[in-house]
């Protein structure tokens, strides 16, 4: 089937902008993380960064393949994007949940529609993204509440803390104001997330 002219082929058009844009958004609270000292954050956020990016990629070249020799000049989209983020680290690591939420359910929409028109590849490709957003919002939303919550270094019991620097692990409810090897500061240390534990244990199985 013709991707040209499809609806399916607008949604690739939307989604690749909303990546881009989420992509961007993200470099923005990556940047207010890291100038305030939270290296750790930073970090996780460059990761799913680098991540929108692939997505944006995958998107855009589906568009290029469906059109097979014809050049794609323009496909016009009608789309509300969030403008929400501002400067509020905090607020915006609970603003990206929400609009990761949001994606992930619309990527649910576009595979219904692909399937519907014949594109099984691309209803299969929303369908992994948006499994791959709905991890981002947990990974959104547990560091918005550990901050929230003041659990960033302190835990109930003893876990592993391990130096994003230089490697230098050590157990115990808080780590250390500066690393014992490298002597990095505490925001060097690698947080604690349920769902990253998760989702590194998946993708072993």
């Amino acid at each position: 089937m013709k991707l040209k002219g499809t609806q399916t082929e607008i949604n690739l058009a939307r989604a690749y902008a909303s990546e881009c844009q989420a992509r961007t958004r993200y470099e923005f609270i990556e940047y207010g993380a890291r100038y305030n000292g939270y290296k750790n954050i930073a970090d996780i956020i460059d990761e799913i960064i680098y991540q929108e990016f692939n997505h944006a990629r995958m998107f855009y070249t589906f568009i290029q393949d469906g059109s097979k020799d014809e050049t794609v000049d323009n496909i016009d989209i009608c789309a509300g994007f969030p403008f929400r983020e501002k400067w509020d680290l905090m607020d915006n690591l609970r603003l990206a949940s929400e609009d990761e939420a949001k994606e992930a359910e619309i990527y649910t929409e576009f595979a219904d529609t692909a399937r519907q028109e014949g594109f099984e590849d691309i209803a299969h490709l929303f369908e992994m993204t948006k499994n791959v957003e709905d991890y981002h919002r947990q990974i959104f939303t547990e560091l918005y509440e550990q901050m929230r919550d003041g659990t960033l270094y302190k835990k109930d019991k003893p876990v592993t803390w391990i130096c994003g620097d230089c490697g230098y692990m050590a157990t115990g409810t808080e780590p250390w104001d500066e690393c014992p090897l490298c002597k990095a500061k505490r925001e060097s240390v690698k947080l604690i997330l349920h769902a990253k534990i998760l989702n590194e244990s998946t993708q072993k199985d």
